[in-house]
């Protein structure tokens, strides 16, 4: 089986990504990031989903974003945005973009990579029902991608030539959701709220509106929910 190495966040895209690559035919590493984030509790859905979608290892690195602040997600001193509905979301990036995350976690995928032997990455990141990161966009994927295979020992020697997988790039929220629940994805595992509240879900923030709106239009409740209206 080839090697692939999944960014685990514990949230419902990484976790929908995961459930691909091992349908895919691919032995899954699922990488997960202590990275100064307001809570664990997402952290703790990983460790379930590495479980139930047989990781063959999975490994959370310790790093530690929060001391350059700059974000709701790390920066307690700044305060998460809370909305009524998923129509109030401003348009422009939002306070809780970690500035330069997903490039600072696809470098340590790509060491642990290189050192599998894999050439395959994947990444839940999404270019339409999203906060408006820019690191999630087409156009970062690809020059990451090209500066990924001038950065390494194996792209150089020729043995590795590293493909960075985004099934989810260009499928709205319920259509991921949708993806999901067709390979048994249990989403009630998963958790991607910013900012919960007793280790539940808010309901409010960018991330549970955004989310509660995919569910909503296959007719359905997102499992996270406490409330049932």
């Amino acid at each position: 089986m080839r090697k692939a190495v999944v960014l685990l966040s514990g949230g419902l895209d990484s976790t929908t990504v995961l459930a691909i690559a091992r349908e895919e035919g691919y032995e899954t590493y699922a990488l997960s990031f202590r990275y100064g984030q307001r809570h664990t509790e997402e952290l703790e859905a990983a460790k379930k989903v590495a479980v139930e979608f047989g990781a063959t290892q999975h490994v959370i690195a310790d790093i530690n974003l929060a001391v350059f602040g700059g974000s709701a997600l790390t920066d307690h001193a700044l305060d998460v945005p809370h909305h009524e509905s998923v129509e109030d979301l401003d348009a422009g990036i939002p306070i809780t973009y970690v500035p330069a995350r997903n490039t600072v976690f696809l470098s340590f995928a790509l060491a642990w990579a290189e050192t599998l032997g894999s050439s395959d990455i994947f990444i839940g990141v999404n270019a339409l029902d999203y906060s408006g990161y820019p690191d999630c966009r087409p156009e970062y994927i690809q020059a990451y991608e090209r500066m990924a295979n001038l950065a390494t020992k194996a792209g150089v020697e020729g043995t590795q030539k590293l493909k960075i997988h985004t099934p989810l790039i260009n499928l709205t929220k319920a259509q991921t959701i949708q993806r999901g629940l067709d390979l048994g994805v249990d989403y009630s595992l998963t958790h991607s709220c910013y900012d919960p509240i007793d280790g539940r879900a808010c309901e409010t923030c960018d991330s549970c509106l955004l989310r509660g709106r995919g569910f909503a239009e296959l007719g359905l409740v997102d499992p996270s929910f406490t409330s049932k209206a």
